[in-house]
Protein backbone atom coordinates (compact mmCIF):
# COMPACT_ATOMS: atom_id res chain seq x y z
CA UNK A 1 0.00 0.00 0.00
CA UNK A 2 0.88 3.41 -1.07
CA UNK A 3 1.37 6.40 2.06
CA UNK A 4 2.11 9.39 -0.56
CA UNK A 5 0.65 12.79 0.24
CA UNK A 6 0.23 15.26 -2.68
CA UNK A 7 -2.09 18.38 -2.98
CA UNK A 8 -2.32 20.01 -6.22
CA UNK A 9 -0.90 23.34 -6.43
CA UNK A 10 1.53 25.21 -8.03
CA UNK A 11 5.12 24.82 -7.92
CA UNK A 12 7.18 27.12 -6.02
CA UNK A 13 8.62 28.93 -9.33
CA UNK A 14 11.91 29.99 -7.08
CA UNK A 15 12.61 26.34 -5.75
CA UNK A 16 15.86 24.55 -7.98
CA UNK A 17 14.17 22.44 -10.63
CA UNK A 18 16.98 20.16 -12.41
CA UNK A 19 16.09 19.33 -15.82
CA UNK A 20 18.09 15.90 -16.61
CA UNK A 21 18.63 15.86 -20.69
CA UNK A 22 17.73 19.65 -21.25
CA UNK A 23 19.41 20.02 -24.21
CA UNK A 24 17.70 17.25 -25.66
CA UNK A 25 13.94 17.61 -27.93
CA UNK A 26 11.87 17.49 -24.73
CA UNK A 27 14.15 18.41 -21.78
CA UNK A 28 14.68 22.01 -24.30
CA UNK A 29 10.91 22.60 -24.84
CA UNK A 30 10.52 21.33 -20.78
CA UNK A 31 13.45 24.30 -20.05
CA UNK A 32 11.61 26.90 -22.53
CA UNK A 33 8.33 26.08 -20.68
CA UNK A 34 9.62 26.92 -17.22
CA UNK A 35 11.68 30.25 -18.05
CA UNK A 36 7.97 30.94 -19.69
CA UNK A 37 6.35 30.21 -16.23
CA UNK A 38 8.67 32.61 -14.17
CA UNK A 39 10.86 29.43 -12.78
CA UNK A 40 13.94 31.44 -11.71
CA UNK A 41 15.94 28.43 -10.69
CA UNK A 42 16.09 25.67 -13.63
CA UNK A 43 19.40 23.95 -13.46
CA UNK A 44 20.93 21.68 -16.40
CA UNK A 45 24.36 19.55 -16.97
CA UNK A 46 25.35 18.60 -20.59
CA UNK A 47 26.10 14.96 -20.84
CA UNK A 48 30.09 16.68 -21.30
CA UNK A 49 29.41 18.40 -17.47
CA UNK A 50 27.74 15.19 -15.96
CA UNK A 51 27.94 11.91 -17.26
CA UNK A 52 24.16 10.33 -15.96
CA UNK A 53 26.26 6.79 -16.36
CA UNK A 54 28.98 7.94 -13.55
CA UNK A 55 26.92 7.04 -10.21
CA UNK A 56 29.21 8.77 -8.80
CA UNK A 57 29.25 11.79 -10.57
CA UNK A 58 25.59 11.91 -10.31
CA UNK A 59 25.26 11.45 -6.45
CA UNK A 60 28.11 14.26 -6.17
CA UNK A 61 25.99 16.63 -8.68
CA UNK A 62 22.53 15.82 -6.48
CA UNK A 63 24.68 16.64 -2.98
CA UNK A 64 25.80 20.36 -4.15
CA UNK A 65 22.54 20.99 -6.33
CA UNK A 66 20.18 19.31 -3.93
CA UNK A 67 16.99 19.98 -6.32
CA UNK A 68 13.59 20.31 -4.66
CA UNK A 69 12.33 19.14 -8.34
CA UNK A 70 13.56 16.72 -10.73
CA UNK A 71 12.17 16.36 -14.74
CA UNK A 72 14.15 12.93 -15.88
CA UNK A 73 14.39 13.67 -19.56
CA UNK A 74 17.70 12.48 -20.18
CA UNK A 75 17.59 9.12 -22.40
CA UNK A 76 19.24 7.43 -24.87
CA UNK A 77 17.10 7.60 -28.23
CA UNK A 78 16.88 6.68 -31.51
CA UNK A 79 14.63 5.65 -34.38
CA UNK A 80 13.35 1.80 -35.47
CA UNK A 81 17.08 1.56 -37.31
CA UNK A 82 19.46 2.79 -33.90
CA UNK A 83 17.08 0.81 -31.92
CA UNK A 84 17.43 -2.55 -33.92
CA UNK A 85 21.11 -2.14 -34.53
CA UNK A 86 22.52 -1.12 -30.90
CA UNK A 87 20.01 -3.19 -28.63
CA UNK A 88 22.68 -3.60 -25.83
CA UNK A 89 23.61 0.27 -26.34
CA UNK A 90 19.67 1.48 -25.73
CA UNK A 91 18.74 -0.93 -22.68
CA UNK A 92 22.13 -0.86 -20.86
CA UNK A 93 22.24 3.14 -20.87
CA UNK A 94 19.28 4.08 -20.28
CA UNK A 95 18.93 1.66 -17.38
CA UNK A 96 22.38 3.47 -16.07
CA UNK A 97 20.85 6.50 -16.19
CA UNK A 98 17.51 5.78 -14.85
CA UNK A 99 19.04 4.25 -11.57
CA UNK A 100 21.89 7.03 -11.02
CA UNK A 101 19.33 9.90 -11.29
CA UNK A 102 16.35 8.11 -9.52
CA UNK A 103 18.71 6.76 -6.10
CA UNK A 104 20.65 10.37 -6.08
CA UNK A 105 17.64 11.95 -6.05
CA UNK A 106 15.63 9.50 -3.97
CA UNK A 107 19.04 9.72 -1.05
CA UNK A 108 18.64 13.90 -1.27
CA UNK A 109 14.63 14.06 -0.87
CA UNK A 110 13.44 15.67 -4.08
CA UNK A 111 10.28 16.08 -3.45
CA UNK A 112 9.07 15.92 -6.87
CA UNK A 113 10.42 13.62 -9.75
CA UNK A 114 8.87 12.85 -13.25
CA UNK A 115 10.00 10.05 -15.34
CA UNK A 116 9.55 10.33 -18.70
CA UNK A 117 9.07 7.19 -21.04
CA UNK A 118 7.95 5.97 -24.26
CA UNK A 119 4.98 4.61 -26.04
CA UNK A 120 6.96 1.63 -26.92
CA UNK A 121 6.33 0.54 -23.30
CA UNK A 122 2.99 -1.03 -24.47
CA UNK A 123 2.64 -4.12 -26.10
CA UNK A 124 3.13 -4.67 -29.83
CA UNK A 125 -0.48 -6.01 -30.57
CA UNK A 126 -2.49 -4.31 -27.64
CA UNK A 127 -5.86 -3.23 -28.68
CA UNK A 128 -5.90 0.37 -29.74
CA UNK A 129 -5.73 3.34 -28.58
CA UNK A 130 -3.61 2.21 -25.69
CA UNK A 131 -4.63 2.23 -22.60
CA UNK A 132 -2.17 2.68 -19.50
CA UNK A 133 -3.28 -0.45 -18.07
CA UNK A 134 -1.98 -2.42 -20.97
CA UNK A 135 1.17 -2.32 -19.89
CA UNK A 136 3.09 -5.63 -19.26
CA UNK A 137 -0.37 -7.33 -20.82
CA UNK A 138 1.85 -8.54 -23.96
CA UNK A 139 4.64 -8.95 -26.43
CA UNK A 140 6.47 -5.91 -27.13
CA UNK A 141 7.46 -4.31 -30.86
CA UNK A 142 10.79 -6.44 -31.51
CA UNK A 143 12.69 -3.77 -33.48
CA UNK A 144 12.53 -1.46 -29.92
CA UNK A 145 11.90 -4.20 -27.22
CA UNK A 146 15.64 -3.14 -25.76
CA UNK A 147 14.82 0.84 -25.03
CA UNK A 148 10.98 -0.38 -23.87
CA UNK A 149 12.34 -2.81 -21.33
CA UNK A 150 14.40 -0.02 -19.79
CA UNK A 151 11.65 2.81 -19.80
CA UNK A 152 9.23 0.01 -18.37
CA UNK A 153 12.25 -0.99 -15.27
CA UNK A 154 12.03 3.16 -15.10
CA UNK A 155 8.24 2.88 -14.61
CA UNK A 156 8.72 0.63 -11.90
CA UNK A 157 11.52 2.21 -9.85
CA UNK A 158 8.79 5.52 -9.35
CA UNK A 159 6.67 2.95 -8.69
CA UNK A 160 8.70 1.38 -5.54
CA UNK A 161 9.92 4.75 -4.45
CA UNK A 162 6.01 5.72 -4.21
CA UNK A 163 5.18 2.02 -2.26
CA UNK A 164 8.82 2.03 -0.12
CA UNK A 165 9.89 6.11 0.47
CA UNK A 166 6.07 7.99 0.28
CA UNK A 167 7.45 10.22 -2.66
CA UNK A 168 4.84 11.81 -4.48
CA UNK A 169 7.23 11.06 -8.13
CA UNK A 170 5.02 10.18 -11.51
CA UNK A 171 5.62 9.05 -14.88
CA UNK A 172 4.62 10.14 -18.27
CA UNK A 173 4.33 8.14 -21.07
CA UNK A 174 4.59 10.69 -24.54
CA UNK A 175 3.50 9.34 -28.16
CA UNK A 176 5.81 10.77 -30.75
CA UNK A 177 6.85 13.62 -30.47
CA UNK A 178 8.53 16.46 -32.77
CA UNK A 179 9.35 19.88 -33.13
CA UNK A 180 12.00 22.52 -32.82
CA UNK A 181 15.69 20.91 -30.69
CA UNK A 182 14.90 17.26 -32.99
CA UNK A 183 17.21 15.41 -33.98
CA UNK A 184 17.57 14.81 -37.62
CA UNK A 185 20.33 12.29 -37.85
CA UNK A 186 19.80 9.64 -40.95
CA UNK A 187 20.10 7.06 -38.65
CA UNK A 188 19.80 8.44 -35.16
CA UNK A 189 16.55 10.09 -35.86
CA UNK A 190 12.72 9.21 -35.79
CA UNK A 191 10.77 8.92 -38.82
CA UNK A 192 9.10 13.01 -39.03
CA UNK A 193 12.39 14.82 -38.89
CA UNK A 194 13.78 11.79 -41.32
CA UNK A 195 10.92 13.01 -44.04
CA UNK A 196 11.92 16.83 -42.84
CA UNK A 197 15.71 16.11 -43.85
CA UNK A 198 14.64 14.21 -46.88
CA UNK A 199 12.56 16.33 -48.45
CA UNK A 200 14.05 19.24 -47.31
CA UNK A 201 17.62 18.06 -49.48
CA UNK A 202 15.49 16.60 -52.27
CA UNK A 203 14.15 20.48 -52.78
CA UNK A 204 17.55 21.45 -52.42
CA UNK A 205 19.35 18.98 -54.91
CA UNK A 206 16.30 19.19 -57.30
CA UNK A 207 15.83 15.36 -56.85
CA UNK A 208 12.26 14.72 -58.37
CA UNK A 209 11.64 10.71 -56.64
CA UNK A 210 11.81 10.07 -52.93
CA UNK A 211 11.91 6.70 -51.57
CA UNK A 212 11.00 6.61 -47.79
CA UNK A 213 10.72 3.12 -45.64
CA UNK A 214 8.25 0.35 -45.89
CA UNK A 215 4.50 0.84 -46.87
CA UNK A 216 3.64 3.81 -45.26
CA UNK A 217 0.48 2.79 -43.61
CA UNK A 218 1.32 2.83 -40.11
CA UNK A 219 -0.59 4.85 -38.03
CA UNK A 220 0.92 7.36 -35.93
CA UNK A 221 0.24 10.05 -33.37
CA UNK A 222 2.09 12.94 -33.09
CA UNK A 223 2.55 15.60 -30.24
CA UNK A 224 4.85 18.48 -30.67
CA UNK A 225 7.23 19.05 -28.39
CA UNK A 226 5.95 22.64 -27.12
CA UNK A 227 2.44 20.79 -26.13
CA UNK A 228 4.41 17.49 -24.09
CA UNK A 229 6.16 20.35 -21.98
CA UNK A 230 3.16 21.97 -20.98
CA UNK A 231 1.47 18.73 -20.07
CA UNK A 232 4.48 17.98 -18.14
CA UNK A 233 4.28 20.79 -15.93
CA UNK A 234 0.40 20.43 -15.72
CA UNK A 235 0.95 16.93 -14.43
CA UNK A 236 3.77 18.40 -11.80
CA UNK A 237 0.81 20.61 -10.20
CA UNK A 238 -2.01 18.44 -10.68
CA UNK A 239 -1.81 14.96 -10.88
CA UNK A 240 -0.59 11.75 -8.61
CA UNK A 241 -0.61 8.47 -8.90
CA UNK A 242 1.38 5.18 -9.27
CA UNK A 243 0.05 4.87 -12.86
CA UNK A 244 1.81 6.25 -16.03
CA UNK A 245 0.01 9.07 -17.56
CA UNK A 246 -0.38 8.69 -21.21
CA UNK A 247 0.89 12.38 -23.16
CA UNK A 248 -1.14 12.69 -26.61
CA UNK A 249 -3.40 14.58 -28.84
CA UNK A 250 -5.75 11.01 -29.03
CA UNK A 251 -5.87 11.03 -32.93
CA UNK A 252 -3.30 9.44 -35.82
CA UNK A 253 -2.65 10.01 -39.36
CA UNK A 254 -0.75 7.14 -41.41
CA UNK A 255 2.88 7.48 -42.22
CA UNK A 256 1.58 8.22 -45.91
CA UNK A 257 0.09 11.27 -44.97
CA UNK A 258 2.44 12.69 -42.55
CA UNK A 259 5.14 12.66 -45.39
CA UNK A 260 2.66 14.47 -47.91
CA UNK A 261 2.22 17.31 -45.35
CA UNK A 262 6.15 17.35 -44.94
CA UNK A 263 6.38 17.33 -48.52
CA UNK A 264 3.98 19.86 -48.82
CA UNK A 265 5.74 22.20 -45.80
CA UNK A 266 9.45 21.83 -47.84
CA UNK A 267 7.80 22.64 -51.01
CA UNK A 268 8.66 19.35 -52.42
CA UNK A 269 6.76 18.48 -55.64
CA UNK A 270 8.17 15.08 -56.85
CA UNK A 271 6.78 11.87 -56.95
CA UNK A 272 6.79 9.92 -53.31
CA UNK A 273 7.91 6.18 -53.61
CA UNK A 274 7.89 3.36 -51.24
CA UNK A 275 9.87 0.15 -49.92
CA UNK A 276 8.07 -2.56 -48.94
CA UNK A 277 11.01 -4.83 -48.34
CA UNK A 278 11.95 -2.65 -45.34
CA UNK A 279 10.21 -2.85 -42.08
CA UNK A 280 7.30 -0.72 -41.09
CA UNK A 281 7.47 -1.05 -36.90
CA UNK A 282 4.34 -1.30 -34.95
CA UNK A 283 1.05 -1.08 -37.28
CA UNK A 284 -0.66 1.55 -35.01
CA UNK A 285 0.24 3.21 -31.97
CA UNK A 286 -2.44 5.51 -30.56
CA UNK A 287 -2.86 6.67 -26.97
CA UNK A 288 -5.73 6.65 -24.97
CA UNK A 289 -5.31 10.64 -23.52
CA UNK A 290 -8.54 10.05 -21.63
CA UNK A 291 -6.58 10.21 -17.93
CA UNK A 292 -5.03 13.50 -19.07
CA UNK A 293 -8.03 15.15 -20.77
CA UNK A 294 -10.43 14.15 -17.65
CA UNK A 295 -7.61 15.67 -15.47
CA UNK A 296 -8.03 19.41 -17.41
CA UNK A 297 -5.47 18.93 -20.42
CA UNK A 298 -5.71 18.96 -23.83
CA UNK A 299 -3.12 19.80 -26.68
CA UNK A 300 -3.25 23.14 -28.51
CA UNK A 301 -0.68 22.95 -31.50
CA UNK A 302 -2.12 21.23 -34.57
CA UNK A 303 -0.34 18.68 -37.07
CA UNK A 304 0.22 20.94 -39.47
CA UNK A 305 0.93 23.85 -38.29
CA UNK A 306 3.64 21.69 -35.67
CA UNK A 307 4.88 20.79 -38.79
CA UNK A 308 5.62 23.89 -40.58
CA UNK A 309 7.12 25.58 -37.73
CA UNK A 310 9.69 23.03 -37.37
CA UNK A 311 10.50 22.73 -41.14
CA UNK A 312 11.48 26.72 -40.51
CA UNK A 313 13.32 25.67 -37.53
CA UNK A 314 15.32 23.22 -38.91
CA UNK A 315 16.03 25.14 -42.07
CA UNK A 316 17.44 27.98 -39.98
CA UNK A 317 19.76 25.62 -37.87
CA UNK A 318 20.45 23.34 -41.08
CA UNK A 319 24.33 24.23 -40.80
CA UNK A 320 24.50 23.51 -36.99
CA UNK A 321 22.13 20.94 -35.56
CA UNK A 322 23.26 17.75 -34.32
CA UNK A 323 25.21 15.45 -37.42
Amino acid sequence: MENVEFTARPLDRNAKVYVAGHRGLVGSAIWRKLEAEGFTNIIGRTSAELDLKDRGAVFEFFSQEKPRYVVLAAAKVGGILANNTYPVDFLSENLQIQLNTMDAALEHEVERLLFLGSSCIYPKLAPQPLKEEYLLTGHLEPTNDAYAIAKIAGILQVQAVRRQHGKAWISAMPTNLYGPGDNFSPAGSHVLPALIRRYDEAVRDGVNTVVNWGTGSPLREFLHVDDMAAACLFLLENYDGPEQVNVGVGTDVTIREVAEIVAAAVGYTGTIEWDASKPDGTPRKLMDVNKLTEAGWKAQIGLRDGIAGTVAWFREHRDSFRA
